[in-house]
């Protein structure tokens, strides 16, 4: 009696093409991982979610919506188009209402977003607190927020940014933990406590 010979499950993953991917591509290749972002011509596939980084989402979502203008529609996880090699997908966005054409809408044009999320993850750290905040400025996304969950007491803290039209880059101009109070782009007050948090 002979074995089977056994065959290792293979996966055919995509070539890349030698100058990268571009936004057409990303939106066009068969069977991406559901979040895959394009950055610099790569695509960056997304890590199972932590508790925090899906409740953190809920909880800022749930405040934006509670007090943004009808000029405003926030969003989650939807793909912003900075330039052709360029394409991340922010935790939350607050989009100009003219931008949401239809529910069909599967991306927006950075001119068209005031506000960029990003909930930091264990795998995303570098391009959460570097390459993003950098990329959003480049293409004059106004706000950028940064949230994190504190190592001691897990406790979120949300660090905001406003960008500098002189330098081009982003300026920090508050670090909120308990509460989240700021004037820009519109009128925020959104109780981030620990436990606000947990009774999500």
């Amino acid at each position: 009696m002979t074995a089977e010979p056994t065959t290792a499950h293979s996966s055919r993953w995509p070539v890349p093409p030698q100058d990268g991917y571009t936004v057409d591509d990303l939106f066009t290749l068969p069977d991406l991982p559901p979040h895959t972002e394009l950055i610099d011509g790569s695509l960056v596939f997304v890590s199972p979610r932590r508790d925090f980084h899906s409740t953190m989402i809920d909880l800022l979502m749930t405040g934006l919506r509670s007090t943004a203008s009808p000029e405003v529609r926030v969003r989650r996880e939807m793909t912003v188009v900075l330039d052709r090699r360029n394409a991340p997908e922010p935790d939350v966005s607050v989009v100009r209402t003219e931008a949401v054409t239809g529910l069909d809408v599967t991306r927006y044009q950075a001119a068209d977003v005031l506000l960029a999320v990003e909930v930091v993850s264990p795998d995303s750290e570098a391009r959460d607190r570097e390459a993003k905040p950098h990329k959003y400025a480049t293409a004059g996304i106004p706000h950028f927020w940064l949230v994190e969950m504190t190592g001691t007491d897990q406790h979120p803290v949300v660090r905001v940014y406003e960008l500098d039209p002189v330098t081009k880059a982003y300026a920090l101009t508050g670090i909120h933990h308990d509460r989240l109070k700021t004037g820009v782009p519109f009128p925020v007050d959104i109780d981030i406590s620990a436990e606000a948090l947990a009774a999500l």
